[in-house]
């Protein structure tokens, strides 16, 4: 089992930037990859950023030259970096990863973390 655990939401003017945190933890045994995803209200759940376990990364459009994913393989932990917000930013942001534990591999979800982005 996988925990995850999103901090750093909140609510910042348009331009501004903000910074989440995802922390894993529980019984596995390996992390492969860990993405950012986001749901607006009325919206269905994207995809805004990934990172192998390798550094590989992909962003969604949306996000690219605005914000940056990185992680920490040792603390098992994943960040993406904010920037340049719009409203249109504004949405709930989850963590997910693909780890592996005894019973095989699973994908996780942490609660999320909201994000408000004010005009």
């Amino acid at each position: 089992q996988v925990q995850l655990v999103e901090s750093g939401g909140g609510l910042v003017q348009a331009g501004g930037s903000l910074r989440l945190s995802c922390a894993a933890s529980g019984s596995f045994f390996i992390i492969n990859m860990m993405n950012w995803y986001r749901q607006a209200p009325g919206k269905q759940r994207e995809l805004v950023a990934g990172i192998t376990r390798d550094g590989r990364t992909n962003y969604a459009d949306s996000a690219k030259g605005r914000f940056t994913i990185s992680g920490d393989n040792a603390k098992n932990t994943v960040h993406l970096q904010m920037s340049s917000l719009t409203p249109e930013d504004t949405a709930v942001y989850y963590c997910n990863a693909g780890a592996r534990d005894l019973r095989g591999w699973g994908d996780y979800w942490g609660q999320g973390t909201q994000v408000t982005v004010s005009s």
